[in-house]
C-alpha cells in the first residue's frame, strides 16, 4: 500500500456487521473506530476511540487522550512527529460488544449462577422424570380408569412441556419490564403449591391441574426470570455460566427419579410427593436470595407486532422449524421409556432406573457441549447432536433384540448424553443469530413454537401406541424420523445464515 492510499484509507463503519472482526491496515495513532450510540455497546456514548498498536498489543483510548512519550501504560506508543514515517501494522477492529461492561465473574455473578442452577434443578428435573410418573399412574394410581391410557397420560406430559416453553412469550417480556424479583416470588409459590396438591390427587383431572398447569406455570416463571438474569452478569463466560446452570436439570432428574423410586414403596405416593415438595420449598428460598439482575429495568410499551418481526429472517424461521420438528420426537423416549421397557420384559424397578441413568448421562453431555461450542461452532454441534439422537433412536430403541436389558441401558446412556447436549445448545444458537436487543422476543417466539410442537408430539406418540402390536415400532420410527428431518432443516438453516460458507459457527 503506497503512502497516498495509507493517508486516504477509509475504514468500514462498525455498524455494518459484515465488517466486524476484519483485519484492516491503519496508520498508527489514527482513529480506527467510532462507537455508535445506536449499537448495543453503549460504553463509548458516541465518542470516537482510537486503537494503538505496539507489537501486536492494542490499546483503545478516547480521542484527546492520546498517549505521550511519558506514557508508561502497556501497549501505548509515544506519539510520532510524522505518522507517514511509521510502519503499518495489522489492526483488528474491536467487535461492538459490551463485554467491558459485564463482570464476567465475581461473588454476585456466581451466586446468580448458583440460583439459576437451582431453578433448573426444580423446574426441568421433574419434567425429565415424567416417564416414571406416567408409568406409576398407568400401573397403580389410575389403574382400571379410562384415563390411564398412554394417550391420556401423555396429555399431562405434553401440556406441562407446553406450559414450560410457551410461558417465555409472557414471562420474558415481564422480565424486560420489571426484572426477576416478582417473577421468582410468584413462580415459587405456584410451583410448590402445584406439587403439594399433586400429593392429594386421586383422579385424572387432579393430576392434570397440578402437574400440567399449576406447577409448570410457576416453574416457567422462575426459569425465564433466571435465564434473563444470568445474561446481565456474563458476556465472554456466558456459555460457561449457562452450561453450569443447565447441569441442574439432569441432576434434578436423577434426584427426583431416585427419591420417587426409593420412597414410594416405603412411605407411599402422597408423602413421597410432599417430601419432594418440601425439598423444592427449601430450594426456592435459596433462589430468591441469590438471583438478581445487574441492570435497571424500564417498562416499555407492548407491541403485539414485535412477535411477528423475527419471522422476516429466513434463517430464524428455519431454526425455529428445525427445532420444532426435533422436539416432536425428542420427548417421546423421555415420556415412554419406562412403559416401553416394561413391554419388553424389564422389571418395574429397572425400567424406572432407566430414567435415572438417562438423566445422569445428560450431565457430561451438557458440560461438554457448552465447552466445545466456542471451538467447533454452535451450529455445527447442534446439527451433529440432532443427527446422533436420530441414529441412536433408530438403531438402539427401535429394533427388537435378544438382549433388551443391555440395549435399553445403552440407549438410555447415549440418548441422555446427546439429547442433553442439544437442549444446552439450543438457546446459544438463538443468541448467535440474534442481537442482544432481539433476544427476549426471539427466545419467547422460539419456545412458544417449540411448546406447541411438544403439545402435539407426545399425544401423537401415545395414539400410535394404541395401534396394536406394531404400535411401539411405529412410535419409535416416528420419533427417530422427526429428529432426522430436523437435522436436515438445521443444515439448511446453517447454509442460509452463512451464505454457504464453511465456518466454525
Amino acid at each position: 500500500m503506497d503512502e497516498t492510499n495509507r493517508l486516504n484509507f477509509h475504514l468500514p463503519n462498525l455498524s455494518d456487521a459484515t465488517t466486524v472482526g476484519r483485519i484492516v491496515y491503519a496508520p498508527v495513532l489514527s482513529p480506527v473506530a467510532s462507537c455508535s450510540a445506536e449499537t448495543d455497546d453503549a460504553r463509548c456514548s458516541g465518542a470516537t476511540y482510537v486503537q494503538y498498536s505496539n507489537d501486536g498489543i492494542t490499546t483503545c483510548k478516547p480521542v484527546g487522550d492520546t498517549p505521550t512519550s511519558n506514557s508508561s501504560s502497556d501497549g501505548d506508543l509515544a506519539k510520532p512527529e510524522n505518522n507517514i514515517d511509521q510502519p503499518h501494522r495489522p489492526t483488528t477492529l474491536a467487535q461492538p460488544n459490551p463485554s467491558s461492561q459485564f463482570p464476567d465473574g465475581g461473588l454476585d455473578a456466581w451466586l446468580v449462577t448458583l440460583g439459576c442452577w437451582c431453578v433448573f434443578f426444580i423446574s426441568w428435573g421433574p419434567i425429565y422424570t415424567l416417564g416414571i410418573f406416567q408409568a406409576y399412574y398407568h400401573h397403580t394410581l389410575l389403574l382400571g380408569s379410562p384415563s390411564a391410557s398412554p394417550s391420556a397420560l401423555a396429555c399431562i406430559a405434553s401440556t406441562a412441556l407446553f406450559t414450560m416453553y410457551a410461558g417465555g412469550l409472557l414471562f420474558g417480556k415481564l422480565f424486560d419490564r420489571h426484572g426477576p424479583r416478582w417473577l421468582l416470588l410468584v413462580g415459587a409459590a405456584l410451583h410448590v403449591y402445584g406439587w403439594m396438591m399433586a400429593s392429594f390427587a386421586t383422579r385424572y383431572y387432579h393430576l392434570f391441574l397440578s402437574q400440567a398447569v399449576c406447577s409448570p406455570l410457576g416453574a416457567s416463571c422462575m426459569y425465564y426470570a433466571c435465564a434473563g438474569a444470568i445474561t446481565t452478569w456474563f458476556w465472554r463466560r456466558r456459555a460457561t455460566a449457562f452450561g453450569i446452570a443447565a447441569t441442574g436439570a439432569p441432576v434434578g432428574g436423577v434426584v427426583m427419579a431416585g427419591l420417587f423410586v426409593g420412597l414410594v414403596p416405603r412411605v407411599g405416593y402422597p408423602w413421597t410427593m410432599r417430601i419432594i415438595g418440601f425439598l423444592m420449598l427449601g430450594v426456592v428460598v435459596l433462589v430468591n436470595l441469590t438471583v438478581k439482575s445487574r441492570v435497571e429495568h424500564v417498562a416499555k410499551p407492548f407491541r403485539a407486532g414485535e412477535y411477528l418481526e423475527p419471522f422476516r429472517d429466513p434463517a430464524f424461521c428455519l431454526v425455529v422449524g428445525g427445532m420444532a420438528v426435533f422436539v416432536v420426537g425428542l420427548f417421546l423416549p423421555l415420556s415412554f421409556l419406562v412403559l416401553q421397557a416394561r413391554s419388553r420384559g424389564l422389571s418395574m424397578e429397572l425400567s424406572q432406573y432407566l430414567v435415572l441413568i438417562m438423566n445422569a448421562a445428560g450431565i457430561p453431555g451438557r458440560i461438554l457441549a457448552t465447552s466445545l461450542a466456542p471451538r467447533l461452532g454452535t451450529f455445527n454441534l447442534i446439527v451433529l447432536t440432532t443427527l446422533l439422537c436420530s441414529l441412536v433412536t433408530l438403531t438402539l430403541w427401535l429394533p427388537r433384540t435378544n438382549h433388551p436389558h443391555t440395549t435399553s441401558i445403552v440407549f438410555a446412556i447415549l440418548y441422555g448424553f446427546f439429547a442433553s447436549a442439544y437442549v444446552a445448545l439450543a438457546p446459544m444458537l438463538v443468541a448467535q443469530i440474534s442481537s442482544i436487543r432481539q433476544m427476549g422476543v426471539r427466545s419467547g417466539v422460539l419456545f412458544f413454537v417449540v411448546g406447541v410442537a411438544a403439545l402435539v408430539g407426545v399425544p401423537v406418540g401415545g395414539k400410535l401406541l394404541e395401534r396394536g402390536e406394531d404400535g411401539w415400532m411405529v412410535m419409535q420410527a416416528f420419533a427417530g424420523g422427526c429428529m432426522g428431518v430436523a437435522a436436515g432443516v438445521l443444515v439448511v438453516a446453517r447454509e442460509v445464515a452463512l451464505g454457504g460458507k464453511v465456518r466454525r459457527v
